[in-house]
C-alpha cells in the first residue's frame, strides 16, 4: 500500500530533522513526504531543503503564510489542507503528521498491516510518549482508542467520506466520531510508541484555553456530557481549574450559536455514541 505524508510546520527548527530523518529511516518508505511551511521565521525551512536536496524522490516543499498566533487546530489544519493540492491522488493512506515527532523504524509497516488485515479499517496509529526525567511515558491525555492528532492516518476512502479535516479545535476527535458514524474502523496499537518532543499544548496562548469547551459544543456533545468530558480532561492535565474555563468556552460558543462541525444527524449520533461508551465504562 503506498502512503502520503504531510506535515504542517511553524518554527520547528529544533525538531524536524528528527522528524524527517525518523521518516526516511522507515522499513516501509512513503510515497512522498510534502511538509508545509506555514511561516516559520527560523531555520525551518533550510532545514527542510537539506532533506529536499538529500532525499529528491521522497521529501518536497510548499510554503504558506498566515497568522504567526498558534490558535489549537484552525492554524495546522488550514496548512494540511493547504498541502492537499500538492499531493498526488495516486495513494492508498494519507498521514497527517507534526513536526515534532521521532517514529519508531517500523512504525509505517506496521500501520499498514492494519489496513491490509480489514479493509473496513478507516484509521490507524500507535500512542504518544514524552520525556520525562529521562525516561519516556505514555502521554496519557486520552483514552486508548482514541489516535493523537499528531499523526492520523486515514484509508484514502474514508478521508473522503468523512469530508476531509475541519480547521478547528475538536478535529481530531471529529474524524474519529464521523469515521464511526461511516461505519470505518479506528485502530490503535499499544505497541507503536512515537516520541513527541514538544508536550502538547506548548505553543497554546491564554485565549485557546476557552477553546476546548468550544470544541465540546462544535462536536455537538451538549452541556452534560461537555461537564463530564471537561472534568475528566481537566484532571487528566492535573489543572482541574481548567474545567471552569472549558465550561466558559462551552456558553461562550452556545451564546453566539457557533456552527457545529457535524451535521444534525451526526451530532445526535455523536451524543448516543457518548453516552454508549461512558456506560461501558461505568458497568465494565
Amino acid at each position: 500500500m503506498k502512503y502520503q505524508i504531510i506535515i504542517p510546520a511553524h518554527n520547528e527548527e529544533q525538531f524536524i530533522g528528527l522528524t524527517l530523518d525518523s521518516l526516511v529511516q522507515q522499513t516501509h518508505l512513503p510515497k512522498n513526504i510534502l511538509v508545509v511551511n506555514d511561516t516559520s521565521t527560523d531555520g525551518t525551512q533550510k532545514i527542510i531543503d537539506q532533506f529536499c536536496f538529500t532525499y529528491p524522490d521522497i521529501i518536497s516543499s510548499v510554503t504558506i503564510q498566515s497568522e504567526a498566533i498558534h490558535l489549537p487546530g484552525s492554524k495546522v489544519i488550514n496548512a494540511f489542507n493547504f498541502g492537499l493540492q500538492f499531493i498526488s491522488d495516486d495513494y492508498d493512506i494519507l498521514v497527517k503528521a507534526d513536526a515534532d515527532l521521532i517514529f519508531p523504524p517500523h512504525y509505517f509497516e506496521t500501520i499498514i498491516q492494519h489496513f491490509e488485515a480489514d479493509d473496513t479499517v478507516g484509521m490507524a496509529g500507535g500512542f504518544a510518549y514524552i520525556e520525562r526525567n529521562g525516561k519516556w511515558i505514555l502521554e496519557n491525555l486520552t483514552d486508548k482508542d482514541h489516535i493523537r492528532g499528531a499523526f492520523k492516518a486515514y484509508q484514502k476512502n474514508t478521508f473522503k467520506e468523512i469530508g476531509g479535516l475541519k480547521p478547528a479545535m475538536g478535529w481530531d476527535t471529529v474524524d474519529e466520531l464521523l469515521c464511526k458514524y461511516y461505519n470505518w474502523k479506528v485502530v490503535t496499537d499499544k505497541t507503536l510508541h512515537v516520541k513527541h518532543l514538544k508536550p502538547t499544548g506548548a505553543n497554546y496562548n491564554k485565549a485557546s484555553r476557552y477553546k476546548q469547551g468550544e470544541a465540546f459544543y462544535s462536536l455537538g456533545y451538549g452541556f452534560l456530557i461537555t461537564a463530564i468530558a471537561s472534568l475528566k480532561l481537566a484532571l487528566r492535565k492535573g489543572k482541574p481549574f481548567l474545567f471552569i474555563d472549558y465550561l466558559k468556552g462551552f456558553w461562550k460558543a452556545k451564546t453566539a450559536k457557533k456552527e457545529l462541525l457535524v451535521t444534525p444527524d451526526q451530532a445526535q449520533f455523536i451524543r448516543n455514541y457518548r453516552w454508549k461508551k461512558m456506560k461501558e465504562k461505568i458497568f465494565d
